[in-house]
C-alpha cells in the first residue's frame, strides 16, 4: 500500500506552518516560458519543485534548524500571457509581500520572471547588490525583438539597479561585453582555478543583497533540467558555501530560484532544486 502525497506547498507542510500571517517566507510560482529560445519546459519548473519538496526531511544537518517552523507560506502562481504582463504581475505581487516584511522567493519559469522581483526589492532597498548567479550573462539589450526576454533580463535589472555581481558565467554573446563590469564577473573557469573567490565576490557586494539564481549556473552533471545546459559548470557544495557566506556577511533581502525544465525520467534535479530553496530559507533564518 503506498503512502499518500504530502500536501501541495512548499515542504508538503502542516497547516500550522503555511498560513500567512504568521510565515516569514513566501514562495511565489511563476510558471512562465515564452520566452525561452531552446529547450521549452521551465513552466512547469515550479510545480515540479513544489511537488519534490514534498519529499524534503525538514532538519537541515548544516544549520541545525527547522526553518519550516518559522512558517513558509506558498502563494498562488501568478499567471502572464506577456513579458510585460508578467513584469508588471510579478512586481505587484512581489511588492505587496515585502510590505508585510515577508522574505520572497520566486520560482521560475525562465529567467525573466526575476525582473518584477528585482523591480520590487530595488524599490525597497535601493543601495542593495544583485547577486547573479547563472551560466550566462543575459546582458542583451535585445533578443528576438523582446527587450524582456530571458537572455535580457540582466540588462534590464541592470537599469534599475546596475551594482551586479555575477558568478559561474561560462556563456555569452560578444554583444554582451560592452555592457559587463570586468572586475564583477566570476567566470566559471576562474572560479575553478580560486581559492579565495568567495571572499572576492562578498567585498564587492552591498550590506543588503538580492540573489537571482539560474539553475543552469550547476553543471549539467547535477542539474541537466535547464532549457540551455552549459558544461564546466558549479558544483553543490561550492554554491552552498558562496550562500552560507553570503548570509552570514550581508542582508539577504530576497531572491529568485529559475529555469527548471523537469524531466519526467529523472526527479533528481526537481529535488535539487526545491533542497536548495530550502538551503537559502534555512541559511537566512539561521540562528
Amino acid at each position: 500500500m503506498s503512502e499518500s502525497k504530502p500536501p501541495y506547498n512548499f515542504g508538503g507542510l502542516a497547516e500550522e506552518f503555511i498560513g500567512y500571517e504568521k510565515a516569514r517566507a513566501v514562495v511565489l510560482p511563476v510558471p512562465f516560458d515564452l520566452t525561452t529560445s531552446w529547450m521549452s519546459g521551465a513552466s512547469q519548473g515550479p510545480r515540479a519543485l513544489i511537488e519534490a519538496s514534498g519529499y524534503l526531511e525538514l532538519y537541515d544537518i548544516e544549520t541545525r534548524s527547522e526553518v519550516y517552523q518559522q512558517g513558509i507560506f506558498t502563494d498562488e502562481e501568478v499567471a502572464a500571457t506577456s513579458s510585460m504582463d508578467l513584469n508588471e504581475k510579478v512586481y505587484e505581487r512581489v511588492r505587496r509581500h515585502i510590505q508585510a516584511d515577508k522574505f520572497v522567493v520566486t520560482l521560475g519559469g525562465e529567467h525573466s520572471v526575476a525582473f518584477g522581483s528585482a523591480k520590487a526589492h530595488t524599490e525597497r532597498y535601493p543601495k542593495s547588490s544583485i547577486l547573479h548567479l547563472d551560466a550566462h550573462t543575459d546582458r542583451r539589450e535585445e533578443f528576438e525583438d523582446n527587450k524582456f526576454s530571458h537572455a535580457c533580463t540582466l540588462h534590464r535589472i541592470a537599469e534599475l539597479n546596475s551594482d551586479i555581481v555575477s558568478v559561474g558565467i561560462r556563456s555569452l554573446d560578444v554583444t554582451e561585453l560592452q555592457y559587463l563590469d570586468k572586475k564583477k564577473v566570476f567566470y566559471a573557469e576562474d572560479i575553478f582555478h580560486s581559492m579565495d573567490w568567495i571572499g572576492q565576490v562578498l567585498e564587492l557586494l552591498q550590506p543588503d543583497v538580492y540573489l537571482t539564481f539560474d539553475l543552469d549556473v550547476f553543471d549539467p552533471a547535477i542539474m541537466p533540467s535547464t532549457g540551455t545546459p552549459e558544461p564546466g559548470g558549479l558544483y553543490w557544495y561550492p554554491v552552498l558555501h558562496l550562500l552560507r557566506a553570503v548570509t552570514k556577511a550581508r542582508n539577504l533581502v530576497g531572491c529568485d530560484v529559475v529555469e527548471l525544465s523537469p524531466n519526467e525520467q529523472n526527479k533528481a534535479p526537481d529535488f535539487l532544486a526545491a533542497k536548495l530553496v530550502y538551503k537559502i530559507l534555512s541559511y537566512k533564518f539561521e540562528g
